[in-house]
């Protein structure tokens, strides 16, 4: 078959079955098929493919398309639904019928292989080609039986060759195939054949989708050749691989795209990583969304199977978030992860709270670390950690707090300079280390002493607030 591309203009399509939500495998393959469009000027287009009526479901529907608004993947025509195709599709089907390019089968499930074991002596095959009965002795049609529809696999062919863009020559001997089944007994058409008829109206010139589907190409390359279309090029996706390095598992990743925006991820740093996931330019690891389009080329992804490295995304996602605005931050906190969290705030103002945000950013790796940082500053410690308590709380301690306490009272001026200058003095008063009083500052904030700075969770906890909780720390000292 032709290598040569007819058409004038880059056209593709992602099309996902509503069977499921948007797992990340099919973000990936969505992502290259939209950077591919963007890079070549060309469209991004969107269908679902909803055929399997029985396992299809509106719901999926809409996760799918919440997720790619999610990383702002906007098909660039109206999305097509494949359903609302039917009509189209059995008129091609009878066409092909009609052309004796197809045929009607009224064999059961089961017949052709009870024909074959008749003939080798009740011998069992691992696989059992259908044997052309219904070809070869046609029928007249019958209302009352029912039948499915196979295409005619061509006599003159011994194989079907093409060029994919990724793995290069792929041949299929055509003595793998039967004659295989385009509709259904209820006469709905089969996936095969619906996805071809559907790319020839959308005029795809590319179709760019997981390795996991090169085993259909043939026989929709046979099937665009028997409809008079003509046959977009193909390029093939390694698959992604868990840690173990066989096919990624719920275990390995959350089942949905949509998780990841739940568990605080940033869609800018999901769509970095799953990028580099199979495709890469130098050893550049962050890109702007404009350099991924200058950038990519189906020609840099490599044929391997990449694999999926929780601990990578989470340091991509580190990266975004720390080059990210507090304001940016916190409108993702409450959209994505958190919608009541302005009320759990309350009464803080937003310039206090993109205080703390920016006071914690450094430190997390998810949106969702970060909001849970933020309320339990905000609301105070439930609880002392007993090691830092061990480790830097002494009877002293409550003489410096108490000493600390007036003065700060008094001070007109409630700073992260002012706290720090009048603890230096009163840790050289004493002749300590300035950690033996911002340790137990930073336990009164936060229950821990681990956390960012003990001046400045002081300052924006408040003068008030921070003065109430080292009482109640002092409370336990004594």
């Amino acid at each position: 078959m032709s290598t040569q591309n007819p058409f004038k203009h880059i056209r593709v399509r992602f099309a996902p079955s509503p069977t499921g939500h948007l797992h990340i495998g099919g973000l990936r393959t969505a992502l290259f098929n939209w950077l591919f469009a963007r890079h070549n000027k060309g469209s991004y287009l969107l269908r679902i493919e909803d055929t399997d009526l029985e396992r299809s479901k509106a719901e999926y529907i809409n996760s799918i398309i919440s997720a790619l608004q999610w990383v702002s993947l906007e098909s660039d025509e109206p999305m097509v639904i494949q359903s609302d195709r039917i009509a189209e599709h059995k008129k091609v089907l009878n066409q092909l019928v009609a052309e004796g390019k197809a045929y009607r089968c009224y064999c059961g499930p089961d017949d052709h292989i009870a024909r074959y074991k008749a003939q080798h002596g009740g011998e069992d095959a691992l696989f059992i080609k259908y044997d052309r009965h219904c070809r070869t002795h046609q029928q007249q049609p019958d209302a009352q039986k029912s039948y499915v529809i196979r295409f005619a696999l061509p006599d003159d062919r011994s194989e079907v060759v093409f060029e994919d863009i990724i793995r290069g020559r792929v041949v299929f001997p055509i003595d793998q195939l039967d004659d295989f089944i385009i509709a259904r007994s209820d006469g709905t058409p089969m996936y095969n054949f619906v996805v071809v008829v559907d790319d020839a109206a959308m005029h795809i010139s590319h179709v760019i989708r997981g390795e996991d589907h090169i085993s259909n190409t043939p026989k929709q390359l046979l099937l665009y050749e028997a409809c008079g279309y003509p046959a977009p090029q193909f390029a093939h996706l390694p698959l992604i691989l868990g840690p173990s390095g066989d096919r990624l598992s719920k275990r390995d990743a959350a089942t949905s795209v949509l998780e990841y925006r739940h568990m605080g991820f940033l869609p800018e740093a999901l769509v970095n990583y799953l990028v580099r996931l199979g495709w890469a330019h130098g050893d550049q690891e962050i890109f702007t969304r404009n350099e991924l389009i200058q950038y990519f080329s189906l020609a840099d992804i490599g044929k391997k199977g990449a694999i999926f490295d929780m601990n990578k995304l989470l340091w991509v996602n580190s990266v975004y978030i720390q080059a990210a605005t507090a304001v940016e931050l916190y409108a993702r906190m409450c959209t994505d992860v958190v919608p009541t969290l302005n009320e759990q705030l309350t009464p803080w103002s937003t310039e206090r709270i993109y205080r703390m945000i920016d006071l914690y950013k450094p430190r997390v790796q998810t949106l969702r670390e970060l909001v849970d940082l933020m309320l339990v500053l905000r609301k105070g410690p439930e609880s002392y950690d007993a090691a830092a308590m061990a480790e830097w709380i002494n009877p002293n301690s409550s003489v410096y707090l108490t000493q600390l306490i007036k003065i700060l009272e008094q001070h007109p001026s409630f700073t992260v300079d002012i706290i720090k200058e009048e603890v230096k003095k009163i840790a050289k008063q004493h002749g300590i280390g300035l950690a033996y009083i911002a340790q137990p500052i930073r336990i009164a904030m936060i229950g821990s002493s681990s956390g960012p700075g003990a001046f400045e969770l002081l300052e924006v906890v408040g003068k008030e607030e921070g003065i109430k909780r080292i009482r109640a720390l002092q409370d336990k000292i004594t």
